[in-house]
């Protein structure tokens, strides 16, 4: 039985070397992608902390867990569901939580799931209890709860930060577990590259201001629902942000600071990355990365300045697309006994250049909710049962599907086929100061997104909180991109489609067939329905469809 390493980052994008940014320096992470299967095209299925590490860590949809915010035991409020670190304990692991694994809070019960998913209570950083205090020095010398917070750490509280506190601690649990036959499942939640930026001040010397580049396409989409804008309330409410006095929703942020957020943001990339160095040199001189299977991901991605928009909350690419890297040992990487080491540490600060190669890629779109069937089947527990239709009542099925194949045998081209589904409550038509986090007795509109290899398609429908039910005849807004000639998502082109024809259509399916089978058939429909005539308004639909803005 294989030990596991499950690491997740906390608002990372696909801002690694190992996925083709130019930018960011994150040595340790590419090296261990350089022995991996990576993911290139993984999403999550809702782009916000609480949802989308439940439904990860659970292998169920948000429509299944029925949390859609940070207020609600998905084991009381929709079903008592087994969660991977419980599968995995149950079949004799010990299993153990350090950082931020699930969110904390209601969302997991104040325990971090403790007992069903850990052996052990949950270990969070004392440290992290002045994240959200004023420790970050402004001009005026004085501290301020700011966004850009790069500090002396010396100057810190007890001389340390949350993320070195929790690799301090697994190191710590690493060690202890050598000479234990018992295998383990450690997972690691990072809290970086999160706001505030609070992070040791000498990571901004890597990504000096001056090379700095804005987002590619900084302006709104051209046709982009109101509906699906986020306002970023919560990186306005930082002190620093607030005194720049930006017009809500659209204002946009000057462009001097929008550079120094993603300096900041960068920074806090290889900071992390500094710290997934320190994790994996030690399993390593420990002996263990022969027999640990290693898994590397994020919660969901978070917009720098694309769209106009800046955090998560959205249903774009920027926002749901993450990292998704498996290191299976014998598997993904032969072992070479008299080699030099698996996993030798980088330091970023010295060795911020770092150049590698990886064969094992996988470019066909995946889930988070993969994870669960996979992990558990390349651990050799066996897979748990695809979930029917309507599982509220299973405690152990799975959502996703099992990518164990793609390992052995790489992809067979281009799979059309598969697709992600990502979702976003609203609560209401035009940006509000709730948009980001709605309550759920406030969610009136869920965004449901389907990704394909050449598509996004999102429709924004009517939602009844209380009885959690979708209206898909409610069409609030729709949007569709083509991403071969639009990757960035720039162009919504829903408003272009005859709407009346698909609408008939989708109209005879019987009820049982379900909003993914739905968005399926919706999307090839207009893909081979052609535009509408220059005299054809669509209708209702068109009377939603606005600049997003520009107006």
């Amino acid at each position: 039985m294989k030990n596991v390493l499950f690491i997740v980052a906390d608002d990372l994008r696909t801002s690694l070397g190992c996925y083709g940014d130019p930018v960011v320096k994150s040595p340790n992470i590419d090296h261990l992608a350089s022995k991996s299967q990576v993911f290139l095209n993984a999403y999550a299925q809702q782009a916000v902390c609480a949802p989308s590490r439940t439904s990860m860590l659970t292998s169920r949809r948000p429509d299944t867990t029925r949390l859609y915010d940070f207020k609600s035991y998905w084991r009381v409020h929709s079903g008592n569901y087994t969660t991977i670190p419980q599968y995995f304990k149950s079949k004799g692991y010990f299993t153990v939580s350090v950082g931020k694994v699930f969110h904390p809070g209601i969302a997991s019960n104040h325990t971090d799931d403790y007992p069903y998913s850990w052996s052990i209570p949950a270990y969070h950083p004392p440290s992290f209890r002045y994240e959200k205090e004023k420790m970050c020095k402004g001009e005026d010398g004085k501290l301020h709860a700011n966004l850009l917070c790069a500090v002396n750490v010396t100057e810190q509280p007890g001389g340390t930060l949350p993320d070195l506190e929790s690799t301090d601690e697994a190191v710590r649990l690493l060690k202890s577990r050598v000479n234990n036959d018992d295998p383990f499942f450690l997972a690691v939640g990072f809290h970086k590259p999160h706001i505030p930026f609070r992070i040791p001040q000498e990571y901004l010397s890597l990504y000096p201001i001056e090379q700095m580049k804005l987002a590619p396409d900084p302006d709104v989409p051209k046709h982009l629902p109101p509906v699906a804008y986020n306002p970023w309330t919560d990186v306005r409410k930082r002190d620093d942000v607030q005194k720049l006095n930006i017009s809500f929703p659209y204002g946009p942020i000057p462009k001097d600071f929008q550079l120094r957020i993603r300096q900041h943001y960068y920074a806090a990339v290889s900071y992390m990355d500094a710290q997934v160095g320190r994790l994996l040199s030690t399993l390593d001189a420990l002996g263990l990365a022969d027999n640990t299977v290693v898994v590397f991901t994020s919660d969901h991605g978070w917009s720098l300045g694309e769209h106009g928009e800046w955090a998560k909350y959205s249903n774009f690419d920027v926002t749901t697309r993450v990292p998704l890297i498996f290191f299976v040992p014998g598997v993904t990487t032969f072992l070479d006994w008299q080699g030099p080491s698996t996993f030798p540490f980088i330091d970023v600060l010295t060795q911020p250049e770092y150049s590698f190669q990886n064969g094992k890629v996988g470019k066909n779109v995946v889930e988070l909710v993969d994870v669960f069937p996979t992990l558990s089947s390349i651990a050799g527990l066996g897979t748990p049962q695809s979930c029917p239709d309507v599982s509220f009542q299973e405690e152990l099925c799975a959502e996703g599907r099992n990518l164990a194949n793609t390992f052995r045998y790489g992809e067979r081209g281009v799979n059309e086929e598969a697709v992600s589904f990502s979702q976003y409550p609203r609560p209401a038509d035009t940006p509000q100061v709730n948009s980001d986090l709605p309550d759920l007795k406030d969610i009136k509109v869920m965004g449901y997104s389907l990704r394909s290899w050449d598509y996004r398609y999102t429709l924004w429908l009517g939602f009844d909180p209380k009885t959690f039910q979708v209206n898909v005849s409610d069409i609030h807004a729709g949007e569709l991109y083509m991403l071969a000639d639009d990757p960035g998502e720039d162009n919504n082109v829903y408003t272009a489609f005859d709407h009346s024809v698909i609408k008939k259509n989708m109209a005879i399916l019987p009820p049982t067939v379900g909003l993914q089978m739905r968005m399926k058939l919706q999307l090839l429909s207009y893909l081979t329905a052609g535009t509408k005539t220059s005299t054809g308004q669509g209708g209702q639909d068109d009377a939603n469809q606005t600049d997003g803005g520009r107006n």
